[in-house]
């Protein structure tokens, strides 16, 4: 007999998870729009107010090439805020137990947090990224694999050294947008690496959404297979083929319990054109549409593993509501269903019944809830040769 019960069938998938949320990064980088500091640090503040405890906010490389983080020691700063604080206490929330970070792909970025540590307004974590596919790792941080893991090695240890964490990436887990097929065990490998040089934990990322569920299953069973501590692994899935969600469910079955998202499914390659003029970014983009490169949506991951009835520590509904003050900011329908459409209401929606099924029945002489004419049997009988 079929076993119902979906946590038997997936013993290792979680009842509790933790989804961290990059909108104010990675959702805003690929924008070749300029998004103020006022909006960043709101969104930011909400964000927070709603749930999330491990948010990422902004990237600390030279603004020249990525002018977007222009103003990223005001941001970093207005957290860190007396007033800020108070108003988190307010709320119940120790800004204690959130988990600020910023992306510091290179030393002179990392060097960058770290003064800004000590002067107060630092962040709590740093994130380095490689890529198993060399032409993309290249193409991300302008130096050969080799080179990067010594940078990222004294990297860690002037973080460790001051008292940051150190997230390190693994890209192109799943394929290479640049080169293509790529080899999941050499993903384990770049996992173990980082680890044995002293990252606090590992994002694992399909920044081109090239991942299929069940290489998704495959890939992070093989991971806590080998390290099966599961505060050390996150999930980054991007949204290219509206096939994120399955990934998403793969990734619970096999175990991970931490996600990241963005609002609206924002996010990727950083821009290369910012209001009125071309900037450096990372280059020439690598995707044919701009459209469909962003992140998982948070409102949907988020309705998408509430309704599987997994705890997740957010307001669903205020996340739904800033989805669509986003849409309003960046002037353009963005990605998310949810947002639009609402959860599943167990209640449903009586205002769109349509009238008279009552006075129909009365008058049919039918009984409220009867589902077969009077004269059928009340259980319906299978035909012989439809039957197990």
């Amino acid at each position: 007999m079929t076993e119902y019960d979906y946590w038997k069938i997936f013993p290792r998938m979680p009842k509790k998870v933790t989804i961290g949320d990059i909108t104010v990064r990675d959702g805003f980088q690929h924008l070749e729009q300029f998004i103020s500091t006022r909006a960043k640090t709101f969104y930011a503040e909400e964000l927070i107010f709603a749930g999330c405890r491990n948010i990422e906010v902004t990237n600390l490389g030279n603004p020249y090439l990525m002018p977007q983080f222009s103003d990223a020691e005001e941001v970093l700063a207005h957290l860190r805020s007396e007033r800020f604080k108070k108003r988190c206490e307010k709320k119940g929330i120790n800004l204690d137990d959130v988990c600020i970070t910023a992306v510091t792909i290179r030393e002179g970025a990392v060097d960058r947090a770290i003064e800004l540590k000590e002067k107060g307004i630092g962040p709590d974590r740093c994130l380095m990224m490689v890529s198993t596919e060399e032409e993309h790792h290249f193409a991300n941080s302008g130096t050969t694999l080799p080179v990067y893991w010594k940078e990222a090695e004294r990297c860690i240890k002037k973080c460790t050294d001051a008292g940051l964490k150190m997230c390190g990436t693994v890209s192109t887990i799943w394929g290479s947008p640049i080169a293509g097929a790529t080899e999941l065990q050499d993903a384990v490998e770049f996992t173990k690496r980082w680890l044995e040089i002293g990252a606090s934990d590992i994002e694992h990322a399909d920044h081109d959404g090239s991942a299929s569920a069940p290489e998704v299953y495959r890939y992070f069973s093989m991971i806590l297979d080998q390290i099966p501590d599961t505060s050390l692994h996150i999930a980054h899935f991007h949204e290219t083929k509206r096939v994120a969600s399955a990934s998403v469910l793969a990734t619970l079955q096999a175990g991970i319990t931490h996600f990241e998202a963005t609002l609206g499914g924002m996010g990727g390659q950083p821009a290369n054109f910012l209001d009125d003029c071309p900037v450096p970014g990372t280059g020439e983009y690598y995707y044919e549409d701009p459209r469909y490169v962003g992140l998982t949506c948070l409102e949907d991951m988020l309705v998408q593993i509430d309704e599987m009835g997994i705890e997740h520590g957010y307001d669903v509904d205020r996340v739904l509501w800033l989805g669509r003050q986003m849409e309003r900011t960046v002037g353009k329908r963005l990605r998310s269903e949810a947002a639009i459409n609402g959860r599943t209401l167990k209640e449903g929606h009586p205002k769109f019944a349509r009238p008279g099924l009552k006075k129909i029945k009365e008058k049919l002489k039918e009984k409220p809830g009867q589902n077969w004419p009077a004269e059928w049997d009340a259980t319906p009988v299978l035909p012989e040769p439809y039957r197990p």
